[in-house]
């Protein structure tokens, strides 16, 4: 056990990944009470989400603003981080930086491998330890009730433990427990949260997502044919509900170099930058 916890890939072992976070500051949802002109949804996708970072590195050279971000797990770190603030050329730079081992530990005595209380850590010191509500533009991390396969929304409390929630992919990451129910990405049920966004009071949407396209998928890939495709029929619905869609494409293989993220971001500019027209209409209302 000793040399799993010191290995390099991870930053430390979690002794308990099952806290039930109970306290004042714990995630909850409540109605933001009015309307959004523009929301911005983003995405799923695990190192696809880099996509993220260069539509919003666009968005901002455009002087375009969302009045709400709505994110789920990569989408909802990148939608925390743009509503405290931070700009495309911080996100990218932090893009570039990021060292995968400090969002994960070991998760000692847990069904599966990994604790993201690492990533929660890491969004709190970016976001200056700030609440979800307290952050200039309003948000929302999506994920899913383990008990009950529901999708929840967090627009309030800790926006570390938030994210952390929305990311906790189902078999790899250990659910986060908040109120006594676990909570884990809602990948497997709403990958793509235009409808929850407009359940929220947003009356215009631009979704970004970040998924493969599997109709381009390589020769070699059939294992993961399935799953491309019950990815796409959760995704349609939502993609159909938005006012405009950005899907840009990163080729069907993600990874974490350095070059794979530079050239994920830069497409997702590009592509951003390609749609700037219609981007300004949809902002314009």
């Amino acid at each position: 056990m000793l040399s799993l916890c010191a290995a390099p890939l991870f930053g430390a072992c979690t002794l308990n990944a099952d806290v039930d976070h109970r306290g004042a500051g714990a995630p909850d949802f409540r109605p933001f009470g009015r309307t959004f002109g523009t929301a911005w949804v983003f995405s799923s996708g695990g190192p696809r989400g880099f996509v993220h970072v260069g539509v919003v590195k666009a968005l901002d050279e455009l002087g375009l603003v969302p009045d709400l971000i709505v994110g789920a797990s990569v989408g909802a770190m990148v939608g925390v981080l743009r509503a405290a603030g931070l700009r495309g050329p911080q996100l990218e730079q932090l893009s570039m930086d990021l060292q995968p081992w400090r969002l994960a530990s070991v998760a000692i005595g847990s069904e599966v491998r990994l604790d993201g209380s690492g990533l929660a850590q890491w969004v709190r010191e970016l976001t200056g330890d700030r609440t979800l509500q307290a952050l200039p533009t309003a948000v929302a991390c999506v994920a899913q009730r383990k008990s009950s396969n529901e999708v929840a929304a967090f627009n309030f409390g800790d926006a570390g433990l938030a994210v952390q929630a929305s990311s906790a992919i189902e078999g790899e990451f250990a659910p986060v427990r908040i109120r006594g129910d676990q909570y884990v990405d809602a990948d497997l049920q709403m990958p793509l949260p235009v409808r929850l966004a407009r359940s929220m009071g947003a009356l215009r949407v631009l979704a970004v997502d970040a998924s493969a396209y599997e109709d381009k998928a390589p020769a070699g890939t059939e294992a993961w044919r399935a799953n491309d495709l019950r990815k796409r029929a959760l995704t349609a619905p939502d993609a159909s509900a938005a006012d405009l869609l950005l899907h840009p494409d990163t080729g069907y293989y993600a990874g974490m170099s350095a070059q794979y993220r530079q050239r994920s971001i830069e497409i997702g500019y590009l592509a951003a930058m390609d749609a700037a027209d219609r981007l300004r209409a949809l902002h314009a209302g």
